[in-house]
């Protein structure tokens, strides 16, 4: 399997985004955040969402040429149009919103909307926990998850990702989508003609299911049922209906033919140093984890994650041959 150095591998995703129709800082911008991801071992939200994008791009469902500007704002909350172009320069934004506000004001909430599929939350919460703050992240997603008692997907995976900052080690950062597996698991089930766990999804009638192609037109079953529906439904709710972007059932699936997305996403920062001071909170989170690390076999949120990015950092990316010769292809690039 080919090996490229992290660099090597971001300008190849950058030429690919380019050639599709984004503007060049948002290429650079998403490939950052692609390569990242793939880094930390989320390929499901690296590399493979190349091909997508530049989907995308072509088909109009995001644009190339958008810049995002702030639209409407208060000292300590601002809103982010994203203009309907793939999500990572208004995330950008949106974090050099919060650590400005949150300077000035100990909190700030940055929400986005008009915007496009965020990938991992957690590499945009990270450098705002790297600045000393408290950062937590939500973002709606198309429809997947029914409402409690229904049969209709109405909300999205809505991940919740925050990060907390620690004096002598990496941030503590946490991430999690409200779906017992992601969708790819089921749709690599369903092409090889694979039964799924019990627990997984529901067919369109709102049975359970172990069907993978039924589930694949039913819809994802929450994390702890109905708690994961309502934490779902709060995610919606903080993404939508305070930005005004879509709810998840008004955007159609990144993953077949719609009309351009329009998700949402939110952003909140707090400085220690407002609350209870900032050497209470360090010494506060550091007891935690010690208690936590007292006991075998415990194991910090995103300890892998971190051995993975630099083991990439040192060594380069292993990219599977097909995926390589995709990606060259929609970079017009033969080497």
């Amino acid at each position: 399997m080919p090996t490229l150095s992290v660099g090597d591998l971001t300008t190849l995703v950058a030429q690919a985004l380019t050639k599709a129709g984004a503007s060049t800082a948002m290429a650079v911008a998403t490939a950052r955040a692609l390569v990242a991801a793939e880094s930390a071992g989320q390929g499901g939200h690296g590399l493979s969402r190349v091909a997508m994008y530049a989907d995308h791009l072509h088909s109009g469902r995001a644009r190339g040429d958008a810049e995002p500007c702030v639209v409407q704002e208060k000292p300590a909350a601002c809103l982010i149009d994203a203009r309907g172009g793939l999500a990572y320069l208004a995330m950008e934004m949106a974090v050099r919103e919060a650590l400005q506000r949150v300077r000035a004001n100990g909190v700030a909430f940055c929400s986005i909307t008009n915007s496009h599929h965020c990938g991992a939350m957690d590499y945009h919460l990270t450098p705002l926990a790297e600045a000393g703050l408290v950062a937590i992240g939500f973002t709606n997603s198309p429809a997947a998850i029914n409402a409690w008692g229904g049969t209709r997907p109405l909300f999205g995976t809505n991940p919740i990702a925050a990060a907390f900052p620690r004096q002598a080690n990496s941030p503590l950062v946490i991430d999690l989508s409200l779906t017992e597996v992601a969708r790819g698991k089921i749709m690599l089930a369903s092409k090889e003609g694979k039964a799924i766990p019990a627990g997984w999804a529901f067919d369109a009638t709102g049975a359970p299911t172990t069907d993978a192609k039924a589930a694949l037109t039913g819809s994802m079953a929450a994390i702890g049922g109905v708690k994961g529906v309502m934490l779902a439904l709060m995610v919606e709710l903080i993404c939508v209906a305070l930005s005004g972007a879509r709810f998840g059932f008004e955007n159609d699936s990144f993953f077949e033919p719609g009309k351009p997305a329009s998700i949402g996403h939110a952003i909140l920062g707090i400085d220690p140093g407002s609350l209870g001071g900032a050497e209470v909170y360090y010494e506060r989170i550091e007891t935690l984890l010690a208690a936590m690390l007292a006991d075998d076999g415990v194991r910090l949120p995103g300890e892998r994650r971190r051995g993975l990015i630099a083991s990439a950092q040192a060594n380069g990316i292993a990219v599977p041959e097909e995926m390589l010769r995709q990606l060259r292809e929609l970079a017009g690039s033969t080497t």
